[in-house]
């Protein structure tokens, strides 16, 4: 191949299909031109580099005799070493997928190793970026550990909430990140542990720092929004494109670069980033309302975060370090790899956090079923944070399964089958929520791999399908801002939930109907043995995955649906965050009775609104998300004025009749109370939505 003259020399995608051209001629097939020829400035993020630090990390075993063994209730080593999050580093899925983004993009391990051993990073032992020069002697196979995170550093810097030494920091780091993901984290470069609390004048342990940061989502987002800066996205094009090669990303931004993971941002586009959301204590601890990251997946409990004697102070909102997910089976495989000894686990201790994270499962979501136009439909209703599910989408997956029964209970129909034999999924009849990604005609033409689906997630530069469920909150523009839009699969504004519909067998009197989660499919966990031609990760990982179950399929919901007996009907379902009044109070909306025809009586009540004011009762066909009189009507347009009323002294509205006809049977309707409120600088003010369908 003839040199290209510097001043026209292309980059990216453009250079590597001069480079595939010039050796296919060579008689070389274009996938032999793995990796891509990218290197470690390709990978380059803003933050604190490698060999920065002043004092060193520290392995976790160090902080073990003051923060460990004295209550696995409290104590916040117990916990962590029973998490993925310590244990990030042995993960075999995570091996075997690092093996293969080595083989597609140079250096291209840097990406994952950074947020997986920040230690071994950070101390310059990433380097070969496959992993091989880290050591376990040195903590770098201690995953997320205490050291790492209680060093962390704000990088909004707010003088007066701040540390003051954090200014000092900020201006020694260089570029500081304005949105920190894919591991772009500041870390204090002196051993000065932060945390949520004020230790005291008198402590004397080790150095310390109260850092509002630990209680804040965007500690969490640091790692838990992941980019491929390889790749930025052209507006004119509409696609991901691979940048000039050997070159760090133009502007380190998610935005720009393709996404990979954005949990983070889901949950920064939901109500739950607004304020608490009252769930009834669904994910334990000392609160029944759930607002950030770490209320849910470390929920306040009352003890001590350290051991007895040490001077500690009992508290009531103590930060469980559990990091509650839905891994189901690694941690079992990680104690098969390594020794309790290494990894700190002990039997009892994986199996608390097995039972933690079934329960976190079930608690995701609520499922309802109900009949609507002779069909049985499953109403899945998101109760995270993020979409459902979220996180690495590569081989994570849940989906309905239906079974229809006749009298004496014969099988008559089956959706979404799974055999635990074979690990395979029957999925072109029921719904599966994934998300997949995959290659567009450019990347395939450079890499000689097919476009379209694909598990190289470090080549990946297209979203194929998306239809994970939305968490409350959801706007079709706000998540296409965060780049998380739903692909495949359309949404309503506003909906944090999701209807399958089944056609109901003639002589079926009963549906039994389970939501099931898997970690690691089958298509997945082979992909990753077949296509390491590096070492034997993949093969370590698939022999894991068989000798755990195949990652067998979590149940997170059940339900029997009664086909024999009188319809059923779905309850209503609230959505939008209420505009508070003057007064300070917080809008509710309550219904009595069912929406059904034959019930005898439907009505709404708006509760907790302005008192003695004016009011009015709208609907609407459909949900939407606009601007209203300082709030948010959560009602598309054209609207129906259903009643006017008068709120009483406590704020309360009369019971209002809904008039239901045979027009409205299997029908959705939307209802939204609209109350004036002189206090206010609008002088109104509203309340949530309500989505009721209608049944017979």
């Amino acid at each position: 191949m003839p040199p290209i003259a510097p001043s026209r020399r292309p980059t990216g995608v453009a250079a590597f299909l001069c480079l595939v051209t010039g050796l296919a001629t060579a008689g070389l097939r274009p996938s032999g031109l793995l990796p891509v020829p990218t290197t470690l400035n390709d990978f380059f993020q803003p933050g604190t580099q490698p060999l920065a630090l002043v004092d060193p990390m520290q392995p976790a075993q160090n902080c073990s005799a003051c923060h460990g063994f004295y209550d696995p209730e409290q104590a916040p080593y117990e916990s962590w070493r029973h998490s993925l999050m310590a244990q990030s580093m042995r993960d075999p899925i995570f091996h075997a997928c690092l093996a293969i983004a080595e083989q597609d993009l140079g250096s291209g391990g840097d990406l994952c190793l950074r947020c997986h051993t920040p230690t071994g990073w950070l101390e310059g032992r990433s380097v070969p970026t496959d992993g091989s020069a880290l050591d376990p002697n040195l903590g770098d196979f201690d995953g997320v550990n205490c050291h790492f995170c209680h060093r962390m550093v704000d990088p909004d810097y707010t003088p007066g909430e701040d540390p003051d030494e954090d200014a000092a920091i900020h201006a020694g780091v260089g570029p500081v990140p304005a949105d920190p993901h894919t591991g772009q984290y500041i870390i204090d470069p002196y051993d000065r542990r932060r945390g949520p609390f004020d230790l005291g004048a008198n402590f004397f342990w080790h150095d310390w720092l109260q850092s509002p940061f630990h209680r804040e989502s965007a500690m969490c987002g640091t790692c838990h929004d992941v980019s491929n800066p390889a790749f930025t996205y052209d507006a004119q094009t509409d696609r991901y494109e691979l940048n000039a090669l050997d070159t760090p990303h133009p502007t380190h931004e998610k935005r720009d670069e393709f996404p990979l993971e954005r949990t983070f941002s889901e949950w920064a586009m939901s109500d739950f980033a607004d304020g608490p959301i009252e769930l009834r204590n669904r994910y334990g601890g000392n609160s029944s309302a759930y607002s950030t990251c770490q209320d849910c997946h470390m929920p306040d409990t009352t003890g001590e975060a350290c051991a007895p004697g040490l001077g500690g102070e009992l508290r009531d909102d103590l930060p469980q370090h559990d990091f509650n997910g839905g891994n189901t089976w690694v941690l079992q495989a990680i104690r098969t790899l390594y020794p309790d000894g290494e990894t700190g686990m002990t039997p009892e201790g994986a199996a608390a956090a097995l039972t933690r994270t079934q329960a976190m499962l079930t608690a995701g979501l609520d499922l309802v079923t109900f009949e609507r136009d002779g069909e049985l439909v499953v109403r899945l209703i998101n109760q995270t944070g993020h979409k459902l599910p979220t996180g690495y989408p590569e081989g994570r997956r849940m989906w309905i399964h239906v079974r229809f029964l006749a009298p004496g209970g014969g099988l008559l129909a089956e959706h979404g089958h799974y055999d635990p034999v074979t690990a395979e999924l029957s999925t072109d009849d029921t719904t599966v929520f994934e998300a997949r990604l995959g290659l567009d005609d450019a990347m395939a033409q450079a890499t000689g791999l097919p476009a379209g689906e694909s598990f190289h997630f470090a080549l990946n530069n297209a979203v194929i399908h998306d239809n994970r469920i939305p968490p409350r909150g959801f706007t079709l523009e706000g998540f296409r801002e965060i780049q998380a839009a739903p692909v495949g699969e359309d949404y309503p504004e506003e909906h944090y939930w999701h209807d399958s519909s089944f056609d109901i067998p003639a002589g079926s009197i009963r549906a039994l109907v389970r939501v099931y989660y898997q970690t690691t499919s089958k298509e997945y966990i082979e992909f990753l043995r077949d296509a390491n031609t590096t070492n034997n990760a993949g093969q370590i990982a698939y022999d894991q995955w068989v000798l755990h179950g195949k990652s067998a399929p979590a149940t997170m919901r059940r339900a029997t649906h009664e086909l024999s007996g009188p319809p059923s009907c779905a309850p209503p379902i609230v959505y939008g965050s209420p505009t508070a009044t003057s007064g300070g109070s917080v809008p509710r909306v309550q219904w009595r009775g069912k929406p059904s025809l034959l019930s005898g009586g439907f009505s709404l009540q708006l509760l907790d609104s302005a008192p003695s004011s004016n009011g009015v009762l709208l609907s609407s066909s459909d949900s939407d998300s606009e601007p209203f009189g300082g709030g948010t009507l959560y009602l598309a347009q054209p609207l129906t004025r259903v009643a006017v009323f008068t709120t009483n002294d406590n704020g309360v509205s009369p019971a209002l009749p809904i008039p239901i006809d045979a027009s409205m049977v299997d029908t959705r309707r939307c209802y939204q109370f609209w109350v004036r409120d002189t206090g206010a600088p609008s002088g109104s003010n509203l309340s949530p939505a309500l989505h009721v369908d209608f049944c017979e």
